[in-house]
């Protein structure tokens, strides 16, 4: 069996693999729209740089190599290729105001679906939504593609310490410290969206667990031999090894 440890010597290319392994990944779990949408990551050891795949290629396709390094003014300081100008006016802002290290935005099915509905707030009516709980932004006003930084400042004072951003009219988006763990709250998250339009489509009323419950769901377990870092490190090193069955060469 593979093995694809997540501590790597070269930060910065560890980033890399992880980024294109991301955007493979986003294609497998059906949460891409072909060359759109956007995920970026802070080039290690500095903090106004950031990895993204350039514009135009299809996130099925992404490779190390293809990464290029873009700052807030849009420019291509790495690579060939270009940032499209929506990931430069909402990305750059969120990584720098928030600190976020990794910002990863979709237009995802399910939770799209949510979202175009005037309540879309998402209930702790599962033990996995209840780990999102209290943890989720909500952009309530949707002003159009984003073409200026502007609008990334906005959303980053409403994401604040928040994991998890719901734009109505729009998409979802997740950050975090590491690619793994963006992805796996983006993973969760189309999940948990799902379920929820699916159980309400049901016309039943939702059985939302309590807040007592919801704290115990959230809280680390004592006895539990297996911690947040080490679920979102071993889901990913499993996600990349089925990367290596299905479609081989992100690190490339």
């Amino acid at each position: 069996m593979s093995v694809h440890p997540l501590r790597a010597a070269d930060p910065v290319h560890q980033a890399r693999v992880h980024l294109a392994a991301a955007h493979r990944l986003a294609v497998l779990d059906e949460l891409e729209e072909g060359i759109d949408n956007h995920f970026t990551v802070t080039v290690p050891g500095r903090d106004d740089r950031y990895l993204i795949l350039p514009f135009g290629l299809h996130w099925s396709e992404a490779k190390a190599s293809d990464m290029i390094v873009f700052d807030e003014a849009g420019r291509t300081l790495e690579g060939v290729g270009e940032v499209e100008l929506s990931a430069q006016c909402i990305h750059a802002p969120i990584h720098r105001i928030t600190g976020a290290k990794v910002v990863l935005h979709t237009h995802q099915t399910w939770a799209v679906a949510l979202n175009m509905l005037e309540n879309n707030r998402l209930v702790p009516a599962s033990q996995t939504a209840a780990y999102f709980h209290g943890r989720v932004a909500y952009d309530d006003t949707y002003t159009g593609t984003a073409d200026v930084l502007e609008e990334g400042e906005r959303l980053a004072r409403l994401m604040g310490d928040k994991h998890v951003m719901f734009m109505k009219n729009h998409g979802v988006l997740t950050v975090g410290d590491t690619v793994a763990q963006a992805y796996r709250r983006l993973y969760k998250l189309e999940r948990v969206c799902r379920a929820q339009v699916l159980a309400m489509g049901t016309g039943q009323p939702l059985k939302v667990l309590s807040e007592d419950i919801v704290a115990q769901v959230q809280a680390p377990a004592a006895n539990d031999k297996h911690s947040r870092l080490e679920r979102e490190r071993l889901y990913f090193e499993a996600m990349m090894r089925v990367l290596d069955r299905v479609n081989p060469g992100y690190a490339d």
